[in-house]
């Protein structure tokens, strides 16, 4: 082991005499190397911590409360997400000590100081352990960040020689110890048996379990769901169930127990689809009752996201690769290869490779920077499939083949939409489906089906098609790189394959926002662009940060000269993309008999790629053709810059459907068999009680043959005895001190527990900024989204797990957020957040 000796000094570094510092935000307590508490203000307090490396928890947020750019630190969280990978735990002093089961108490800062070095220890005695079930490879990757001055480094080395035999195994090269999947046989069509409500009553009380509380509601609500799991009578639509359920019915459970049911006697698949992210992870928790073995639930129920979700092996090996060649070259990149560590340690443990909600460890983003850990999942579309190294270890196809083999697939309204868009008639579609918060369903088809022409998305489809064309990453790879193998023989593929890629030119490439805004715009693309722009800023109000919107009427002149000699570019382009997928897919037919697996899914989804990219293309060109001319009755169509700071990123002609649930209908809707659309608000309130006109209409029920059944079932609890609703009408909503102030109030009043709901981040953070201190000195945390580094969904579970915690949020944190007991006692919207 004499290569894992970093110096003398690392060895005779002692847990018990490291410093331990916890940032308030007025004040910190440290304790000092000699066993003294002291507290210092934050200037005081910063000066120190620059100067000596001390033990703390999260030293982002610690250096954000600082006003230092960067601290270096014992961070507890680096070392839990070394020492215990894909295991999940809340970025602060209470989560760890919770995930480590210390029984310590946190009842003031000296408790929390020494539970920070309890947490310390106790990490490095599970390494120490010959029981320590994540060893493997983490000699090569601590040796790694070591070198790259990871404070914990010498100290997780100096653990690790109780096992150094396993040191010689490349822990760096994760994807060497991955499992890979194997080729199966199709699965079959799954039966056709239906689910009685009785069934679905007696599933539901074994999911209960004895003792639990029986609500009449959601056993009808379980009961009243089988009818999408009977045998469709009507081959015009499906069996469409409409199920409105107050808050606290259980409808989660309730359309678990017949789904399952359903998929066990039929050895088929159902697909949970959900809005939020938020409730897909709670989603996931709540069919732990269902398959409480770990091993069983892994082959039984799957999360299925966009592939940006997850993380991509190759993009991680020359992540990887990139930065030990830089480490090579001289210092700096320090911080990539930290991350890169942390990485490569979670890889080799992860349930699925979810990198965006599953179990990654979700704070690295603030540490690291969210872009950094975007880059490694597969969010270009670039995937070579069977022509990746890691192709037979890759956790996005693991997880699709896993989902067809599942009984309970995990979704969300995208992804649904998405595929049943892009793969019509495709045998694996869900032909049962649950859509949970369905008041969302309109939305989600709106942007399923919208069409933007925008300069974002078409420099989007020029560097899928050609590449990165000036510098920067070089794991851009463009259409050529990726499916020229598939062409080498075929002389007529190969030309269409050069006329993609030469006219793509037309599409805008780098800088391009600048020179459109410079009024110095170099095609046809953004030639269009630029007039666009011009007329949004003539016909609205440009002051402020916000976007701006206008309407095509009346078009400037030279705009509709620019949209027609850009459809005419547009169709160019659309026709040799158009042309290219034939081709790809004529080689399929052809070859069949020669082709392996692997040559043959990468030449279907290869082909069904551009062809899906053509047809964007086509229906760009046929809106700039359009343009200033009568538009069909189905659609609207407006112009818009969009903005963030005050600063252009990106202008557009948008065209939605009047109604999109007519084409999620039609596309969604009618392929199944069965649905339930779910939701404690489908219909509007005011209207009459029997009426379901408006969740007809918000679900796409109004465009079907056969009309769906209906059931609304009320909340179990009683707001009116047991919630007081206070309008409070002597605050200036205009002053942000006289907000802040009785936010103050009313969250000192109610002792924590209490959520604060904004519609403007300015005032959130405004009224954070006035709050947090006075809070704190009562020992109230206050956590806020816009203002913690910390992803959304970890701060609701920070709020939910902390009972006296306080949370300012917006839309994201109030929509499909469930937090039970007493972490929620009170809620305080500072403006009404619902449409008027």
């Amino acid at each position: 082991m004499e290569d894992l000796v970093v110096s003398a000094e690392a060895e005779s570094t002692d847990l018990d005499r490291l410093p331990v510092a916890v940032v308030g935000v007025r004040h910190v307590q440290f304790l000092t190397e000699d066993g003294a508490f002291e507290a210092l203000g934050l200037e005081e307090a910063a000066e120190r911590i620059s100067k000596t490396t001390h033990l703390l928890v999260n030293r982002v947020v610690a250096a954000r409360r600082l006003r230092l750019g960067f601290i270096r630190a014992f961070d507890a969280l680096e070392l839990y997400a070394f020492v215990r990978p894909a295991r999940f735990c809340l970025p602060t002093v209470q989560g760890l000590r919770d995930a480590l089961h210390i029984d310590m108490a946190l009842e003031s800062d000296e408790d929390r100081c020494l539970c920070v070095r309890e947490i310390a220890k106790r990490l490095i005695a599970d390494m120490e352990a010959q029981t320590y079930r994540y060893r493997a490879g983490g000699a090569k990757v601590a040796m790694m960040m070591a070198r790259a001055a990871w404070p914990w480094g010498p100290l997780v080395l100096r653990a690790i020689e109780t096992y150094a035999d396993h040191s010689r195994e490349d822990g760096l090269a994760v994807w060497s110890a991955l499992t890979e999947w194997e080729d199966g046989g199709p699965p079959p069509q799954p039966g056709d048996d239906g689910v009685a409500p009785d069934e679905a009553k007696s599933r539901l009380a074994e999911l209960l379990g004895e003792g639990s509380e029986s609500r009449e509601g959601q056993v009808r609500f379980a009961a009243a769901a089988t009818h999408a799991f009977r045998p469709r009578e009507f081959e015009e639509g499906p069996n469409l169930q409409l199920l409105e359920a107050g808050t606290g019915t259980g409808k989660t459970l309730g359309y678990i127990a017949p789904a399952s049911v359903w998929a066990q006697k039929n050895d088929g698949a159902v697909w949970l689809s959900t809005y939020t992210k938020n409730l897909q992870r709670q989603l996931d928790q709540e069919l732990s009752r269902l398959y409480p073995d770990p091993r069983i639930k892994a082959k039984r129920a799957v999360i299925r996201k966009g592939r940006e979700n997850y993380a991509c092996l190759l993009n991680i090996e020359e992540t990887l690769r990139a930065v030990m060649m830089r480490a090579q070259a001289g210092p700096g990149g320090e911080q990539d290869r930290l991350l890169i560590g942390l990485v490569v340690r979670w890889a080799r443990f992860t349930r699925d490779g979810d990198m965006i909600g599953g179990d990654f460890p979700s704070w690295l983003g603030g540490h690291f920077g969210a872009g950094r850990i975007a880059g490694l999942t597969d969010r270009r579309g670039e995937c070579l499939y069977s022509a990746c190294a890691h192709f037979r270890k890759c956790y996005i196809e693991k997880t699709a083949r896993k989902a067809k083999h599942a009984e309970l697939v995990v979704a969300n309204h995208a992804l649904v939409v998405a595929q049943a868009a892009t793969r019509a008639g495709d045998p694996d579609l869900p032909k049962r489906l649950v859509f949970d918060e369905g008041h969302h369903v309109f939305e989600a088809a709106d942007s399923a089906f919208s069409v933007h022409l925008s300069g974002l998305e078409g420099a989007e489809l020029r560097r899928w098609l050609r590449g990165k064309e000036s510098g920067g990453s070089t794991r851009a790879r463009g259409l050529k790189s990726r499916i020229e193998e598939l062409v080498v023989d075929d002389m007529d593929a190969k030309r269409l394959l050069d006329d993609v890629l030469e006219a793509a030119r037309i599409l805008p490439s780098d800088n391009w926002v600048g020179r459109v805004t410079g009024a110095a715009a170099m095609t046809r693309f953004e030639n269009f662009l630029m007039l666009v722009r011009a007329q949004v800023l003539a016909r609205s109000d440009a002051r402020g940060l916000h976007s701006l919107e206008a309407t095509t009427n009346d078009p400037i002149e030279g705009l509709t000269d620019a949209a027609h000699a850009l459809a005419e570019a547009l169709k160019s382009l659309a026709l040799p993309m158009q042309a290219l997928a034939n081709a790809l897919l004529r080689r399929l037919d052809e070859d069949a008999e020669v082709l392996d697996s692997g040559a043959r899914g990468r030449l279907e989804t290869s082909a069904r790629s551009v062809k899906q990219r053509a047809d964007m293309v086509a229906t760009w060109a046929a809106m700039a053709e359009g343009f200033g001319g009568p538009l069909d009755d189905s659609f609207i169509e407006w112009l818009e810059v969009d903005r963030f700071d005050g600063r252009d990123r990106d202008m557009a002609l948008c065209r939605h459907f009047v109604d999109p649930t007519k084409p999620f209908a039609d596309v969604v809707l009618d392929q199944a068999h069965g649905v339930v659309i779910t939701s404690a608000t489908l219909r509007d309130k005011a209207a009459d009680a029997d009426d379901w006109s408006s969740a007809d209409m918000r679900t796409g029920a109004q465009h079907l043959l056969i009309p769906p059944k209906r059931l609304s079932v009320p909340s179990p609890f009683d707001y009116k005895a047991n919630t007081k609703v206070l309008i409070v009408g002597d605050v200036n909503k205009h002053d942000p001190k006289q907000v802040a102030a009785a936010y103050r109030s009313l969250f000192l009043a109610s002792g924590g527990g209490a959520l604060g709901l904004f519609t403007a981040i300015s005032r959130l953070r405004a009224t954070y900024e006035h709050i947090v201190g006075p809070l704190e000195d009562m020992d109230i945390p206050l956590y806020a989204q816009h203002v913690d580094p910390v992803d959304t969904a970890t701060l609701v579970d920070i709020f939910r797990h902390e009972a006296h915690a306080c949370l300012l949020g917006t839309d994201a944190v109030r929509d499909g957020v469930d937090v039970p007991g007493e972490s929620l006692r009170l809620i305080v919207f500072d403006r009404v957040p619902w449409p008027r």
